[in-house]
């Protein structure tokens, strides 16, 4: 094929796709199928306590993930565009796509729309300040990453502000070792010449184990090197009690985290 008919090819093929996005752009948004349907919404109510409830909470007033019946979580949008985020998920966060079926995730908006009351979001700390405490005397910025800059020995922070209830957020700052961060579980390698190394486990296979040590080096050994590999209980990162953090502190906090995960929410 010849230089000039490739590209003509691909100019072709670029206005067919562009063509193909404006028709798409244009297409009426699509109706939930079951609104009002009290049969349907049982049947929602069912599919959310099984595949939900556990982030979101039995009642939908958030766990792990935020309240969708109030503030920020609440189920703004139309439903076609919450179809579509139910379908995809939510990148940097725990939300995974939903592979459900059509009409099971219709069914689970319907009974969405019926505890939703979306309103202003109570804002009980001074985002400006809160900005003050994560990058100096919080100490957040040491281990956690965010917006591209900080640590990487502890969880990743850009979404967290939305990802994450209140109430969870509290718990996971407050208390720390309560729950251990999937990819982020503490864990000490014994050498068999003595050395002892901390971090956290990134990966374990038959003959090796993979860690990043508290400097953020990542580290290999393999299991002939090894004595002992002690799964801690105890987190990398302390529990910020209120001798630590007050909680006028943490409220700043967590309104800063909430402002830096909404401005990235705007952007795209």
């Amino acid at each position: 094929m010849s230089s000039s008919h490739f590209a003509r090819r691909l100019v072709v093929l670029g206005a067919v796709a562009a063509a193909a996005s404006l028709v798409r752009a244009q297409e009426p948004a699509r109706k939930n199928p079951f609104e009002g349907d009290a049969r349907a919404i049982q049947q929602g109510q069912a599919l959310f306590r099984a595949r939900c409830a556990d982030c979101h909470g039995v009642d939908a007033r958030g766990l792990r993930a935020p309240d969708l019946t109030t503030g920020q979580g609440a189920m703004g949008g139309t439903d076609d565009r919450l179809f579509g985020v139910i379908r995809r998920g939510i990148p940097g966060t725990d939300m995974p796509g939903n592979t459900g079926r059509d009409d099971e995730v219709w069914m689970t908006i319907a009974y969405l729309r019926t505890l939703s009351a979306p309103g202003t979001i109570e804002v009980r700390g001074d985002a400006q300040k809160g900005e003050t405490v994560y990058w100096g005397a919080g100490g957040c910025a040491a281990c956690h990453r965010l917006q591209g800059k900080g640590g990487r020995i502890g969880p990743e922070l850009s979404r967290i502000g939305v990802a994450r209830s209140r109430t969870a957020l509290i718990r996971a700052i407050r208390q720390a070792n309560e729950q251990l961060a999937l990819g982020y579980e503490p864990v000490t390698v014994v050498l068999r010449d003595g050395r002892r190394v901390r971090g956290v486990r990134k990966n374990e296979d038959t003959f090796s184990i993979q860690m990043m040590d508290t400097t953020e080096r990542l580290l290999g050994f393999r299991k002939a090197d090894v004595a002992q590999v002690i799964d801690e209980r105890q987190s990398l990162m302390p529990d910020y009690d209120p001798r630590r953090l007050t909680d006028a502190d943490l409220d700043d906090l967590l309104a800063y985290l909430a402002r830096v995960a909404g401005a990235a929410d705007a952007s795209k």
